[in-house]
């Protein structure tokens, strides 16, 4: 029955590979981006949470507009 239950799963390990390393990946550029800028909730939240990236992505493009806003400086 183990063995069953082994080949069945054998085609799942890619996909099962890819997920991980998408999670990693989103995650990780996530939980950088809020301990710089100092958002304990979401680098918390997003450390506990596996969403497969969704909520790392939510995160990332809520914080990209709010830095769009900000006026830019020039230098003469």
């Amino acid at each position: 029955m183990l063995q069953s239950l082994n080949e069945n799963l054998a085609g799942f390990w890619p996909l099962l590979i890819c997920l991980v390393v998408w999670e990693l990946v989103w995650k990780i550029i996530a939980m950088w981006k809020s301990a710089r800028n100092n958002h304990v909730g979401w680098f918390i939240c997003i450390g506990l949470l596996n969403t497969i990236g969704i909520l790392s992505i939510v995160y990332i493009l809520r914080q990209r507009k709010k830095n769009t806003t900000q006026p830019t400086v020039f230098l003469y």
